[in-house]
């Protein structure tokens, strides 16, 4: 089979199989929802095998959208990890087949603890299917493997119905950026829901120069302060600004600079944002100005320059 040809039946076999669990959603589902979205313990999340590695997924989900949980591997449980689940806990238990070994000897000693059994399972007649409380229906009708043999479309279905449950509970609980910011405070995603403009301005120079300043205090103050912009002021209010942009098309007009000041050659109206707003508008002002700068405010006064090269700096761009 043609390389391609075998990468676009494999995509194809596991897409369909995700749109039909769409269809196998049910009351058990919302019931699910409703009992972890109140659930005093923790999500315990275990399986054998492949199902053991797309458990560890849906903990790591879990967690990062407000759904305390923890990976428990069903191999281990039995020689001694029991003793993770405490009595408030709920127990997610995956398994394509649901009769593995391993989960015959777990599944008793969960239901004499007396937690909450949740099932996803991808075979409704198997012994987790009949022993748990509620189950999640990951059924596939085959693997994307040519031998319908390796864990493919079974995986990919466990993947996305532990999505599905953990989306749900983040909307349930109005789960909204500033968690996210709590939860993920570290890389990029940290900072695109943390940093603000006024935490990257305050590192930057602040070039100004008066409205009535010659030409070349305003092109002392662009090389100085190195930010290829300077604000102008007057009254000590925000007038205009003048980019490097500026005096290049000045030059191109003009040859006896002795005569001009700031306010002759400024542009009026510059691009604000206010020193609180979050950095990730100012990319998106940026972006859609096509500008290499914008000029930082707070309380309506000029306060400093969050420049194009920092938000990249910072990784969120």
């Amino acid at each position: 089979m043609h390389i391609l040809e075998s990468a676009r039946r494999t995509l194809q076999i596991e897409s369909e199989a995700i749109l039909k669990l769409s269809q196998l959603l049910n009351n058990d589902f919302e019931k699910i929802v409703s009992l972890l979205l109140h659930l005093k313990g923790r999500v315990i999340v275990t399986g054998v095998g492949k199902s053991a590695i797309i458990a560890q997924k849906i903990v790591a989900t879990f967690n990062s959208t407000g759904t305390p949980a923890i990976f428990m591997h069903a191999a281990d449980a039995i020689h001694g990890d029991l003793g993770i689940i405490q009595e408030a806990d709920a127990v997610l238990c995956i398994s394509k087949s649901g009769n593995t070994p391993e989960i015959k000897v777990l599944v008793p000693l969960l239901k004499r603890g007396g937690n909450l059994l949740i099932a996803m399972v991808g075979e409704l007649n198997s012994f987790l299917a009949r022993e748990a409380d509620y189950i999640l229906n990951t059924s596939v009708d085959q693997e994307a493997c040519p031998h319908n043999l390796a864990p493919t479309t079974s995986t990919t279905a466990q993947l996305a119905m532990g999505d599905a449950l953990a989306i749900c509970l983040l909307e349930q609980r109005n789960f909204g950026p500033g968690d996210f910011a709590h939860y993920h405070p570290g890389g990029a995603l940290g900072k695109k829901l943390y940093l603000k403009v006024g935490d990257i301005a305050k590192n930057n120079e602040k070039p100004s120069v008066a409205a009535s300043g010659s030409i070349r205090e305003v092109i002392m103050e662009i090389s100085s302060k190195r930010l290829g912009m300077v604000a102008v002021m007057e009254n000590g209010e925000l007038a205009g600004i003048i980019t490097d942009g500026d005096l290049r098309r000045m030059m191109e007009k003009t040859t006896d600079l002795s005569v001009l000041k700031a306010r002759d050659i400024m542009s009026l109206h510059p691009k604000t944002i206010d020193w609180n707003e979050m950095a990730v508008k100012a990319v998106e002002i940026i972006k859609k100005h096509s500008i290499s700068a914008l000029l930082v405010t707070k309380e309506g006064k000029y306060a400093g320059v969050v420049h194009f090269h920092d938000l990249i700096k910072e990784g969120i761009i």
